[in-house]
């Protein structure tokens, strides 16, 4: 019997949408207000579903404890009240909210134990919300025709 559990968290970010791969001009055009110079910020909302068997002794697909733990020194310790474009996650990509995504997931995904993490979920404004359901699942960028 397989089991999900979601838990959210809070964080809050300043990042400037910008890549030295297109010129200034095409980053104003591709990332419009977003490459504000002086960056911006969101309050995020991070959520982690997290699935596996329930455990007949606790009753538990993963203790709350743990994943909160993992969830602080992953997460919260790494990125709220940063500018995500300064951190080592992306000095080679641009900090959008999809590769915040990514990041967050390949640094939670590892940490859990007994138990596997389904996906990240990233919520940047009321409107904006980002799903990353690990590499496994990417879609192949072509397909050979014969």
């Amino acid at each position: 019997m397989k089991a999900y559990f979601h838990r959210r968290y809070h964080l809050s970010a300043s990042h400037r949408l910008h890549t030295a791969a297109l010129s200034t001009e095409a980053n104003r055009v591709t990332y419009g207000k977003c490459n504000n110079p002086f960056g911006h910020g969101h309050n995020y909302v991070v959520e982690l579903c997290v699935s596996g068997q329930v455990d007949p002794a606790t009753g538990m697909v993963i203790n709350l404890a743990d994943l909160d733990l993992i969830a602080e020194r992953e997460i919260l310790s790494r990125h709220d009240h940063t500018n995500l474009n300064t951190l080592k996650d992306f000095e080679n990509r641009v900090p959008t909210t999809e590769n915040l995504c990514i990041a967050i997931f390949d640094r939670v995904a590892p940490a859990i134990s007994g138990a596997q993490l389904e996906k990240v979920r990233v919520e940047e404004t009321g409107k904006n919300f980002f799903e990353y359901s690990g590499r496994q699942q990417e879609f192949p960028h072509s397909v050979a025709a014969d």
